[in-house]
């Protein structure tokens, strides 16, 4: 029996996607491919004209014109706000006359968080996704697409179409069914115990902090936590990512999935991290601080995130980008992969060669990471 006829097409935006039928292929266990989420990045500002980040969102449909398959894609100007750095790959390629802007990049814009990027009914629907996606690529002569922080069940779908793998190393927080924070510290080295216990107690010292969910965050709140985001986004990268208005449209739309943790001295907010709940991980976002107070990142973005996925019964915490510093704080090495298609030949051959070393340093690396963990030998 003949395969039913599908066709892909390009739309001018998320939000003017029927947010049932989006949800319906992104599912419910991603705050970040939610309509909701994607979409207020849209009507905040926060991606389209002027931040280098265009919504281009890839959908395919059946012959009766119904949604079966969709990618979050985006054409990009730049290589910023995606963790995952493919400047050197720019620079090589314009040197030699071509160029490396825009490019497709599936993803969630500021977010270096594992997720599905292949939004369909089923597998079936996934090689036709990236075909489509290729061929996008093709046809208007672009260098290519790529996609970042694909969740591990979709990563062989990518490779059987041939797209490259890239790999990193992200630390994460895994919940043993640990009954409470204590029961996470029976399982370190008594020497770490110790320190983790003396870093909680200097962090509170003096401090009242407030976890704070759904109609709880209140616009006062978000002013607060406005001047924090504001404070790192101008020491990391220059600017800020997301807009104020972002931040309100979030409390609107998706306030059940936010958890707010705000620290208070005397009665003033000096610092705050903001979290979303999955449905099996938390996902450490932001934080920012106007006071500098000893151990208080760690508290706020590591201590309270477990404390958070142990009362919610989740499986993990995923605390962002970088940072070995969280090694010693119980959070663990994992891979991170990004898969990436390049449309010249010659081109795709290199980088290829350069991702088959770049993984081989890689898998050292979190070999070795791994005999770093604060945990008891197991």
């Amino acid at each position: 029996m003949a395969e039913p006829a599908l066709t892909a097409r390009i739309a001018p935006a998320i939000g003017g996607i029927a947010q049932s039928e989006w949800d319906r292929l992104a599912g419910n266990d991603n705050p970040f491919t939610s309509h909701a989420f994607l979409s207020l990045l849209e009507e905040s500002g926060s991606v389209g004209p002027g931040s280098g980040w265009q919504a281009a969102p890839l959908l395919l449909e059946d012959g009766e014109g119904r949604l079966v398959g969709a990618l979050p894609s985006y054409l990009k100007g730049h290589s910023q706000g995606e963790y995952v750095f493919d400047h050197a790959w720019a620079d090589a390629w314009e040197r030699a006359g071509g160029d490396y802007y825009p490019k497709v990049q599936i993803a969630v814009p500021f977010t270096p968080a594992t997720g599905p990027r292949l939004l369909a009914e089923d597998d079936r629907y996934a090689l036709p996704l990236l075909r489509a996606a290729e061929q996008l690529v093709h046809q208007n002569g672009w260098s290519g697409a790529h996609a970042t922080f694909v969740e591990p069940a979709q990563q062989a779908l990518f490779e059987k179409a041939g797209w490259l793998r890239r790999e990193d190393i992200q630390f994460h927080w895994y919940n043993r069914d640990y009954a409470d924070f204590d029961a996470f510290l029976g399982d370190l080295t008594s020497r770490k115990r110790k320190d983790l216990r003396k870093e909680r107690h200097a962090a509170n010292d003096g401090l009242e902090i407030r976890a704070l969910r759904g109609d709880d965050i209140k616009t006062k709140h978000w002013d607060a936590f406005w001047l924090f985001y504001q404070d790192t986004g101008a020491r990391k990268w220059g600017s800020p990512y997301l807009t104020r208005k972002a931040f309100e449209l979030m409390s609107q739309r998706m306030a059940d999935k936010l958890l707010l943790l705000l620290a208070f001295e005397d009665g003033m907010p000096i610092a705050g991290a903001l979290n979303f709940i999955g449905g099996e991980a938390l996902y450490g976002r932001y934080w920012g601080c106007l006071a500098d107070r000893r151990f208080l990142h760690f508290e706020l973005c590591y201590y309270r995130a477990i404390d958070a996925a142990i009362d919610l019964g989740l499986n993990r915490v995923e605390a962002g980008a970088q940072g070995g510093h969280k090694l010693a704080r119980g959070y663990e090495p994992v891979s991170t992969v990004s898969m990436h298609y390049l449309a010249d030949p010659g081109f795709r051959d290199a980088v290829e060669d350069f991702l088959s070393r770049e993984r081989m340093g890689i898998g050292m690396d979190q070999m070795h990471l791994a005999k770093r963990t604060p945990f008891k030998q197991r």
